[in-house]
């Protein structure tokens, strides 16, 4: 094992900004090499995802977020993958193996042994274990319940998410995929690449008007990671009995003029009720979920059946500029920073 270093470099949090988080807003720190306490373990990490809610973090403007908000000070944090290198005991991981954990935006972590998964060799690519197929998987089995032969719909299909679940839903034995996105590029993307039927465009004509040319008859689930227009448009369009499964709420978090912790928009509710379209948040990952996830996954990817969409940004100095290159939609599925 080649030595170690004595310091240790991690993005921390300058300013909360007044609008839409700037590199300006972030400064790479060097600390002193952080050592494990008893329970923990030193990981280097070799790779960490930029993903759009650690706006909402950063706000700190929504109450009630699984993850607490972001203080000026604060290192920055997300899904990672590393490689062990220290660890206080003979239980749990050990040095040289690779796990995944919460603390990225970091060069070296101390994790308690309990907040990291060991990866094994259940995928391919290990950095593929940060895609967020998982979440799209849970939502679309468990929770739309995607039937042979339904019509989906997801927003933000050019997304961490997105990118994944369009695929997901047609191994799922989806009928018709549509996905929407932000420009042309990103849509031709979608249909050529991953599976997608048809692509709407924000900025173009109305998100209803062309979900409803390219769904005539109706969509059956609706897989939701924008809410606003994109909400209102699926439940004009929705089948009697569409299964609506809300999984993030881009166009707050992405706006412009709100601080990123509130997604209002207004609903028909009588078209809900005539309708019969039930609408429910995700609920959520559990452990079980998560192994079927991988079974599924690494098979399909072995099998060239489905495709990891992804962005590697190198160095932890360009951390910073590709948050804000994910906030102006300039990258395609999940971007990752490779140490």
């Amino acid at each position: 094992m080649p030595s170690l270093p004595q310091v240790s470099r991690e993005v921390r949090l300058v300013t909360v900004p007044d609008g839409l988080p700037k590199p300006e807003h972030f400064v790479v720190a060097e600390v002193p090499l952080p050592v494990p306490d008893k329970g923990q373990v030193l990981v280097r990490n070799r790779f960490f995802q930029v993903f759009a809610a650690l706006r909402t973090l950063i706000s700190g403007s929504a109450k009630g977020t699984p993850m607490p908000p972001l203080r000026p000070g604060d290192t920055l944090l997300g899904p990672a993958i590393g490689e062990v290198v220290s660890t206080t005991g003979d239980d749990g991981p050990q040095a040289g193996d690779l796990v995944s954990h919460w603390l990225g935006w970091r060069e070296y972590a101390v994790v308690p042994v309990g907040q990291v998964k060991l990866l094994g060799d259940a995928l391919p690519d290990p950095v593929a274990h940060l895609g967020q197929g998982g979440l799209a998987y849970a939502a679309l089995t468990r929770d739309a319940e995607v039937r042979s032969g339904d019509t989906v719909f997801v927003s933000g299909a050019a997304g961490a998410v997105g990118s994944l679940a369009g695929q997901i839903a047609r191994l799922l034995g989806a009928g018709q995929v549509i996905g929407s996105t932000s420009s042309q590029e990103k849509a031709d993307r979608l249909t050529s690449e991953l599976g997608y039927d048809a692509a709407v465009i924000r900025g173009t004509a109305t998100i209803e008007e062309q979900l409803a040319k390219a769904a005539p008859d109706g969509i059956d689930v609706y897989l939701d990671n924008v809410g606003g227009d994109h909400l209102q448009a699926a439940l004009a369009v929705a089948r009697p009995g569409a299964r609506f499964v809300l999984v993030g709420a881009l166009s707050g978090q992405m706006s412009r003029h709100g601080t990123g912790g509130t997604a209002p928009v207004e609903l028909d509710i009588y078209q809900l009720i005539l309708k019969r379209i039930s609408i429910q948040a995700f609920q959520g990952r559990d452990e079980q979920a998560r192994s079927q996830w991988l079974e599924r996954f690494g098979g399909w990817l072995r099998a060239g059946d489905i495709t990891f969409p992804h962005v590697r940004v190198a160095g932890i100095d360009s951390a910073p500029q590709a948050l804000r290159e994910l906030i102006d939609g300039r990258h395609f599925g999940t971007v990752i920073v490779e140490l």
